[in-house]
């Protein structure tokens, strides 16, 4: 099923539809899981270089060993579906705290400082909606990031995937189900081939190819906890094409590997209520918001009360 996916222009950030655009963003963080993004500030050449740079590897480097394969083979002569394993081309470069990408073989020059430069922009747009998150959470505007810190400072990742033109789609997934166990995860996916697919209202719902530079974002575990469930990870998949090969850009602005992540207090129902305390202080607020009377039950259990 295709569905109408939240957009967030941040251009509208700073001008009269600031207000509508937030709604917008805390609605999809709430109720999908997952959004796009648009006129967001990182640069759309880098984008388009660095996507030319990890097919053109994926050509030259990786597809013959791909279609050489276990997996291939099996699919290749129809056997059963198979359950334990992708069809997925795909490697990790690590960016911080340390990074891999000097250790990286058989790439198109310049591609470390054009994968760096493009990684530069997207953290920026990461600590942006982070901010905005909290924002919309009515948390301090730092709290995702400095909760995600640990010692070294948040754990920044991408994991490249091709998804190979596939004889037999129907016997294997591309990506098995599955939930994103960071934090925020921009995508920078194929503008041709389709494939991804996410779970909302008890469908799967078709993520089309990004038009426009845009960029996917979805949220992680950690965020849903941190969130205390209002934002929630939400299960995706991929599924094989037989209709070209799809490209995958997935970047993790993850918590820290020491990092402990809990949910945010002011996110927290106040514990152990002690009815008739309650009954008091509903007296006097019964035609007010609830949120202030249960901030107030917070804190006087926090004064031993």
């Amino acid at each position: 099923m295709e569905m109408e996916i939240p957009v967030i222009d941040f251009s509208k950030l700073a001008g009269e539809e600031r207000s509508k655009t937030m709604k917008l963003l805390h609605h999809a963080c709430e109720r999908w899981g997952f959004f796009m993004v648009e006129n967001h500030g990182v640069d759309t050449e880098l984008m388009e270089n660095v996507k030319q740079m990890v097919t053109q590897h994926y050509e030259h480097s990786l597809k013959e060993s791909f279609y050489g394969s276990d997996v291939v083979k099996c699919v290749e002569n129809k056997k059963e579906s198979i359950r334990d394993a992708d069809w997925e081309s795909t490697y990790f470069i690590w960016h911080h705290p340390t990074s891999n990408i000097n250790q990286l073989k058989n790439f198109p020059n310049n591609f470390g400082k054009t994968m760096e430069q493009y990684i530069e922009q997207l953290m920026k747009l990461a600590e942006n909606l982070s901010e905005l998150m909290c924002e919309n959470l009515g948390l301090e505007k730092n709290h995702i990031k400095e909760s995600f810190s640990g010692s070294k400072g948040q754990s920044i990742g991408t994991k490249v995937a091709i998804y190979p033109e596939c004889p037999n789609p129907e016997l294997v997934r591309g990506l098995r189900e599955h939930t994103d166990a960071g934090g925020i995860i921009l995508l920078l996916q194929d503008d041709q081939v389709p494939g991804l697919e996410f779970f909302k209202d008890e469908q799967w719902v078709k993520i089309p190819p990004s038009k426009n530079n845009r960029i996917f974002v979805n949220t992680g575990d950690q965020l849903e906890i941190l969130s205390n469930g209002m934002y929630k990870s939400t299960l995706h998949r991929v599924l094989a094409q037989n209709d070209g090969n799809r490209l995958s850009i997935a970047t993790f602005y993850n918590p820290a590997s020491d990092a402990m992540i809990s949910p945010a207090p002011k996110l927290l129902y106040p514990e152990n209520v002690c009815f008739q305390d309650y009954l008091k202080h509903y007296g006097s607020t019964k035609f007010g918001e609830k949120g202030p009377r249960f901030e107030t039950m917070k804190k006087l259990q926090a004064n031993g009360h």
